[in-house]
């Protein structure tokens, strides 16, 4: 079954900027509860324009905070006014709340404009109600809109200097839900689910001034300059049903400039590790590139082949040295460094591992 097509994402490059100036700002403020936080930051998108923020006590019950007078209290604390009101029976009628530092001036602290302030906002209610969040805790809620705001799509993010003590305590959180697909240190992918969320949008193509040097060519030129082998190769992978990887993933993985790999003494110590466990990890390899390769006529990644096999959580680099010993073992070959070219190597050749309709591929 073929499958949809992701949602348009919904920040620009500059929304997307906007985005984590906002989240700055509220990281800024003299809080440390994620309840208080999130109401903060509600409150401050939409007072970045007046100083004044509209909420109702509608808008308070649907952040599902765990101790929403707690909240209230706390922009008390930081001299808002008129939030109290929104405690009161009243849950309809909108609440102005003061927020003396972002009130006009010569220099506003959130310098939105109409447009990109309603897109801000609209993004954040998007993030905090999106499947895998909707129904996690305020400080997971908070962390995700971090994550989001700082994520480049389709490529590993770094985890934000200012990211409060609470969401980082709330990341299993995300990626038990799935939000977060991977986590490695301060590196981090996000599910395909959210992927349109995305915040750290590259800026537009402007083309280049005489004497300056061109602009790399599009994904459409760069598969009109390669071979018809590596072409067919390629459309394979951009047309596999299987996968269903987005254009945007598969132009990077193969236009990207091959860089020598290093590993360091941690890596290889956890490869010895992890290889005392998998005495079959060899022809286990062979088996599932052959069976890949029949099923969607390329081969595997080196995430699909670790993920296929069902070899736990593996950072990057240890995925990549594990696949690299397995080629040198003669199990799994490759053309590098072109992706999804991994199939079953001399040691599995004539084996079970690797039946003549795979090896024909």
């Amino acid at each position: 079954m073929v499958k949809p097509p992701a949602p348009p994402f919904l920040l620009t490059h500059d929304q997307g900027e906007a985005a984590r100036t906002l989240l700055a700002y509220v990281s800024a403020l003299p809080l440390k509860e994620a309840d208080v936080q999130l109401l903060a930051l509600v409150v401050a998108i939409r007072a970045a324009r007046s100083g004044i923020g509209n909420i109702t006590g509608q808008d308070l019950r649907s952040l599902r905070l765990a101790d929403a007078v707690a909240a209230v209290a706390g922009l008390s604390a930081l001299g808002w006014q008129g939030q109290d009101r929104l405690l009161g029976e009243d849950t309809v009628t909108p609440v102005g709340i003061g927020v003396p530092d972002l009130a006009q001036g010569p220099e506003p602290r959130l310098p939105f404009g109409k447009v990109m302030r309603s897109r801000v906002s609209g993004w954040a209610a998007r993030t905090m109600s999106a499947k895998p969040v909707k129904k996690t805790s305020s400080a997971a809620r908070l962390a995700a809109l971090h994550l989001a705001a700082h994520w480049p799509a389709d490529d590993y993010g770094t985890l934000p200097a200012n990211l409060p003590e609470v969401c980082r305590e709330a990341l299993p959180e995300l990626a038990a839900k799935g939000f977060i697909a991977e986590l490695d240190g301060t590196r981090y992918l996000l599910g395909d689910s959210v992927r349109h969320l995305a915040g750290m949008r590259p800026l537009p193509v402007v083309p280049p001034r005489v004497g300056e040097e061109p602009e790399p060519p599009t994904w459409e030129e760069w598969k009109d300059g390669v071979s018809v082998a590596l072409r067919r190769h390629v459309e394979a992978v951009e047309g596999c049903s299987r996968c269903a990887l987005s254009t945007v993933m598969v132009a990077e993985a193969f236009m990207r400039k091959a860089v020598p790999a290093q590993f360091d003494e941690k890596v290889r110590a956890s490869y010895a590790a992890w290889a005392d466990g998998r005495p079959g990890r060899g022809p286990e390899a062979a088996e599932f590139a052959a069976a890949f390769r029949a099923a969607h006529g390329h081969g595997p990644s080196v995430r699909q082949l670790c993920t296929g096999l069902g070899w736990g959580k593996m950072s990057r680099d240890l995925r990549i040295f594990a696949v690299r010993r397995i080629i040198a073992d003669g199990w799994l070959t490759n053309t590098d460094p072109v992706p999804w070219t991994l199939r079953p190597g001399r040691a599995a050749q004539g084996g079970a591992a690797a039946p003549a309709s795979a090896r024909r591929r």
